[in-house]
């Protein structure tokens, strides 16, 4: 929606003034959907980022915020809202550890203010003291968007020099494309042999007509996101957009199906799911309890399932006890005792056996796993790791990820690198960017006069999140004077914009002049921008 008026535009009026002067990353007020799909190559937004804590297990980031030493603003602000297992990330800054972070481009247009959030949160991981990865997806690009190379190639220069105009420092970090990475391509292909066309069908909607480049491209993607744990294994992140989901949690599981060996906890020689466990974990530590001079027995716990189960249990957890219990009723008078168990996935015979020798106190050796009695998981997880590195293995650490909210673009909606007017490209002339700031949509209200009654909506306004994304910078305190300032009647849009508009103007002048000083420097670096492949 545009401006009808050089102070405010139409919308409902409400009178609700006590907001959070914080953006409202949890997409609270936003229409719900009752499923969010997650699609890399699409072209939707996501409605309600609660639906995400609740279908796919991201977590909030607000939670994680006070571990995070001086944590960037788009994390303090919101904008940056969920995560997928951060904590080793943020501890490895804290200790002053190693970890890494990595996010990629496919050069499909010129970069904008949306894709500058990831630029940011690169380099703000590289001034953490991570090893920073900066990568251009042209094999994804050609093969998923059909781009051509000498497109690709024109656009890839371009990204990378705004990216090192932000602040990259190539010296203490690694630019590269897919194509050029013979060790990207070679992890590739072994990770393609953990996958199966199910299993992307399932996660990426594939059928019949997708073709085998495409698929392809998405295990150089997984080879992408665990390749600075090639070395070593380190926390690594990725910053992303919520749409990138389904990339992370296949390459968390390819992590996972690389490993020697897999580390859980386990109650008898029997193997159960994690449900089973569970189950079994309450009736030991029950008998424990009732009979701690005695030893508990798998019959007993049987025994105690089907005489004292919960009435009010689910069908399902019904089946799940009902199993668990002729599991241990099979396994008789074995005790019952807790162990961290050690089972063989990808384990050379080699391996395994100096997995066995390296486990000190009480152990019990199957043939496809080894308990340890006296040994917590934690130091369980790092023999294993050791084990593995020293017999030829990755020893993969799971991927983190941080997820942060789409840009609004500047005339409502989502913003897209086609529509011109949505968004502002950063090689757009400043005199441009100034003009379509100008032009951008409020959310301001009908006149001034119930601008200064009812005061603005902030929370919905494309213009403030200019000034919480891009245009305020580091200082918090402009942010939410801005944000006050709408809300309580005080500011009105035209003035809003005029000073955003200059601001913009400001920046994309300042950028483009350190563009300008890389583009200079850019045959120094260790990356090729004129592709010799074949223009099929």
């Amino acid at each position: 929606m545009t401006d009808t008026t050089d102070d405010d535009p139409p919308d409902e009026p409400t009178d609700d003034r006590t907001r959070d002067t914080r953006l409202r990353a949890d997409g609270a007020g936003a229409a719900g959907a009752d499923d969010v799909a997650l699609d890399p190559w699409g072209s939707a937004t996501v409605e309600d980022y609660r639906k995400l804590f609740e279908q796919f297990g991201i977590e909030s980031f607000d939670e994680i915020l006070p571990e995070v030493p001086n944590p960037h603003y788009l994390m303090r602000r919101g904008v940056i809202f969920g995560h997928r297992d951060y904590r080793p990330v943020a501890e490895a800054m804290r200790e002053g550890e190693d970890f890494a972070v990595l996010s990629g481009f496919m050069p499909t247009g010129d970069p904008h203010i949306g894709h500058k959030m990831v630029f940011d949160e690169i380099v703000w991981h590289q001034q953490q003291g991570g090893d920073a990865y900066g990568l251009i997806a042209d094999l994804e690009a050609h093969a998923a968007r059909e781009l051509s190379w000498e497109t690709i190639d024109e656009h890839a220069r371009s990204y990378i020099l705004s990216l090192l105009a932000l602040g990259f420092d190539p010296e203490e970090g690694e630019l590269y494309r897919q194509s050029d990475n013979r060790e990207v391509q070679d992890l590739g292909f072994e990770l393609g042999a953990k996958a199966n066309f199910s299993e992307l069908q399932a996660i990426y909607d594939f059928d019949g007509e997708t073709d085998v480049s495409h698929m392809q491209s998405v295990v150089t993607q997984m080879a992408d996101i665990l390749y600075p744990q090639l070395e070593e294994p380190k926390p690594t992140v990725i910053p992303v957009g919520p749409d990138q989901d389904p990339h992370m949690r296949l390459a968390r599981d390819l992590a996972a199906r690389m490993r020697y060996f897999k580390v859980t906890e386990a109650f008898a020689s029997f193997e159960v799911d994690p449900d089973q466990r569970s189950i079994i974990a309450e009736a030991y530590e029950t008998l424990s309890q009732r009979h701690p001079d005695e030893t508990v027995r798998c019959e007993d716990a049987a025994r105690y399932l089907e005489n004292e189960r919960d009435p009010d249990a689910t069908d399902l957890n019904a089946t799940r006890t009902d199993s668990a219990i002729m599991m241990l009723k099979e396994a008789g008078k074995e005790p019952l005792r807790p162990r961290t168990r050690f089972l063989d996935r990808n384990a050379t015979d080699e391996a395994f056996e100096a997995l066995i020798e390296a486990i000190d106190g009480e152990k019990r050796v199957y043939e496809a796993h080894i308990d340890a009695f006296d040994l917590d998981r934690e130091a369980a997880e790092e023999l294993a790791r050791e084990v593995e590195i020293d017999h030829g293995g990755y020893g993969f650490l799971a991927p983190s990820s941080i997820y942060h909210r789409f840009m609004t673009g500047l005339t409502g909606g989502k913003m897209s690198s086609s529509i011109p007017a949505s968004h502002i490209s950063l090689l757009d002339d400043p005199e441009e960017g100034y003009d379509k700031v100008k032009a951008a949509t409020t959310g301001g209200r009908e006149t001034a006069e119930e601008q200064r009654e009812l005061g603005g909506r902030a929370d919905e306004c494309p213009v403030y999140e200019l000034y919480a994304y891009l245009l305020s910078g580091d200082d918090d305190e402009f942010a939410t004077e801005v944000y006050e300032e709408c809300v309580g009647g005080e500011r009105l849009c035209g003035g809003c914009k005029e000073q955003a508009a200059e601001l913009m103007e400001e920046f994309l002048e300042e950028h483009q002049e350190k563009r300008a000083e890389w583009e200079e420097k850019l045959d120094e670096l260790d990356i090729d921008f004129d592709s010799d492949r074949k223009r099929a």
